[in-house]
């Protein structure tokens, strides 16, 4: 009887332990899908490498006047980076103040692209950075290094830019593989930044569709191909079934000079030639296409605009098409 009872009481003790910890976890996980929602909601599209060194395609003239004619530490060092000081060749004459943002170009080179329909696009203006103004004289001005995605050199030009702020990530639908087109304006992805072929989330890409297609920073764009284009290896296009199968059959019992793993003959009598994989596709609908991504536009100039690319379902190539939604 005195073990009964203990073993009742244990018992007890047990369920109503078991029952507090499982509230316990219940609620603890409800607050961390709430605390992982909100934080999900603040998270930046592009980062500060993204957001100032994500460089465009432009047609008009580059300002040559400003630019970086020397550092603090030079005789140390010829290449700059984040925190270090340098000097530019404008100053208190030119109206400029403490706290100035510049961004730190290089012209590349004119974009010759097999990928746009567009004529002259205009050339390639890398971003390497950018400065703050810490402190200004006369002709000269001393400025700290921001950011940096690559080595800043004496010579490198300046253009003016406001303190910039990404984008934020909106509450989307998934991602539908098989959504229809919007209509609206289409162009494709004619070259990415560090001259990429294969692409994937957070890296830059431009395209061509610009101001004068109705493109503005923070649209959104379906990136997608063609049905069956786009693969990375050449398949082979031969049929893996054998039409016909002679040579071990009785003479006497066969019953026709064609394999029963053959492909499907054409006609409604079986009296035409084999169906193969590429006459099958023939009769389907040209405008067949395969959703692959999504990208956000960063900058847009005339005929070009700078995107990241935030969401895949595969591997993105440069030459596939994008979309406003």
């Amino acid at each position: 009887m005195k073990f009964q009872k203990f073993f009742r009481n244990s018992f007890g003790l047990c369920l109503v332990a078991l029952l507090v910890f499982s509230a316990g976890v219940s609620a603890q996980n409800k607050k961390t899908k709430v605390i992982v929602s909100e934080a999900t909601k603040n998270l930046p599209v592009a980062g500060a490498n993204n957001l100032y060194c994500a460089g465009y395609v432009q047609t008009g003239s580059v300002d040559t006047s400003r630019k970086i004619v020397g550092a603090v530490n030079e005789q140390e060092q010829n290449v700059y980076s984040q925190g270090n000081f340098v000097y530019i060749n404008v100053g208190a004459n030119q109206n400029v103040q403490v706290g100035d943002m510049f961004a730190v170009i290089r012209p590349r080179g004119r974009v010759e692209t097999r990928w746009s329909s567009k004529k002259d696009l205009g050339f390639l203006v890398q971003e390497v950075g950018a400065l703050e103004v810490v402190n200004v004289k006369g002709a000269v001005a001393a400025a700290r290094v921001k950011t940096s995605c690559d080595n800043l050199l004496l010579g490198d030009l300046l253009q003016p830019i406001p303190a910039r702020t990404s984008p934020m990530y909106s509450q989307r639908p998934a991602l539908d593989i098989f959504g229809n087109p919007s209509g609206k304006a289409a162009g494709r992805i004619f070259m990415a930044r560090d001259n990429l072929e294969l692409l994937s989330r957070d890296q830059i890409v431009y395209i061509d569709l610009g101001a004068e297609d109705g493109a503005k920073p923070g649209d959104y764009l379906t990136v997608f191909r063609p049905l069956g284009k786009g693969g990375l290896f050449d398949k082979q296009q031969k049929e893996s079934t054998s039409a016909r199968d002679e040579g071990f059959q009785s003479d006497r019992f066969r019953g026709g000079k064609f394999s029963n793993q053959a492909a499907r003959k054409s006609g409604d009598m079986a009296n035409g030639t084999v169906v193969t994989t590429e006459t099958a596709k023939q009769d389907r609908p040209s405008d067949m296409r395969k959703v692959v991504g999504e990208a956000m536009i960063l900058t847009v100039q005339g005929k070009t605009a700078t995107a990241v690319i935030v969401r895949t379902a595969q591997e993105i190539h440069t030459g596939d098409y994008v979309e406003m939604q």
